[in-house]
């Protein structure tokens, strides 16, 4: 079992269950049909082709699991040897039958590919805010029953609020999630686009994205004055801005000033609230 996955998959079945002699049979491939909630909607061909290759030598060494639906079966668990047997041209595949509800569905197959660290972090943040919807949880509670932090929780449905044509090259490798939770921390949107590209152009690394980021949320304009006057500020503002991964202003008055920092949706405020009580 994957470390920092509490129960993992045991979490959804009584010992009882876990240790009951369950009947295994043979369905036909054409009466499954994959796991509507499915988390990842990439499979690699290669790694199909060479599970094809060992089912033909070897036949398939473990069952799929698979629940009844009108229609014949939906899987559960094993997808890829679902695919891997229809593409070996078998016309059955040893499977077991369990009752499971739609939220156990949802959760077992994201469990499966994060114990494989099959998905990609778009995937991966789509399916924890899926769950959460689904479940009517918050981060904390899908946290302690995920047995995941809740700031990598979070941090990955963040990476959601980001255009497509980033979350593409953050699903392509091109960007990893250290770029794009930099990203998220810049001002001007309509600039998003355009420092993705050079991230990859000129090959930054996270942290002198960081830098960027830091820079072009800078005011253009600054009289000498004010720059001398408020560079403290300015320093304090960018170490925050960094830590918190969102927008951060400080105003400093005559008397008193105030710090305003900015939250993309309330799991956003719950992530930021949380990071002040640690």
């Amino acid at each position: 079992m994957a470390k920092g996955l509490g129960r993992g998959l045991n979490a959804f079945f009584s010992e009882e269950e876990a240790s009951r002699d369950e009947q295994i049979k043979e369905v036909s491939l054409n009466k499954c049909r994959p796991n509507p909630y499915q988390p990842r909607k990439e499979f690699e061909e290669e790694a199909i082709e060479e599970l094809k290759t060992s089912i033909e030598e070897h036949g398939i060494l473990q069952p799929i699991i698979v629940r009844k639906s009108i229609r014949g079966y939906e899987i559960v668990v094993g997808e890829r040897r679902f695919r891997a047997a229809k593409m070996a041209g078998l016309e059955k595949i040893p499977a077991v039958v369990r009752e499971m509800t739609d939220q156990q569905m949802m959760e077992l197959a994201l469990l499966e590919n994060l114990q494989r660290e099959d998905l990609t972090a778009l995937e991966e943040g789509a399916a924890y805010r899926n769950l959460m919807e689904e479940l009517g949880v918050t981060q904390q509670e899908l946290s302690e029953r995920l047995g995941k932090s809740r700031s990598h929780i979070a941090n990955l449905v963040r990476l959601l609020s980001l255009p497509p044509e980033i979350t593409q090259k953050v699903n392509e490798g091109l960007l990893t999630m250290g770029h794009a939770r930099a990203l998220l921390s810049l001002e001007d949107d309509s600039k998003l686009l355009s420092v993705a590209v050079r991230i990859e152009n000129e090959g930054l690394n996270v942290r002198q994205t960081e830098q960027l980021v830091s820079r072009l949320n800078q005011p253009a304009v600054k009289s000498k004055a004010k720059e001398k006057k408020d560079i403290f500020i300015q320093e304090r503002e960018d170490v925050l801005k960094q830590r918190l991964g969102t927008g951060v202003k400080i105003k400093k008055g005559k008397k008193k000033g105030k710090i305003e920092i900015e939250f993309a949706s309330d799991e956003d405020l719950e992530r930021l609230l949380h990071w002040f009580d640690q």
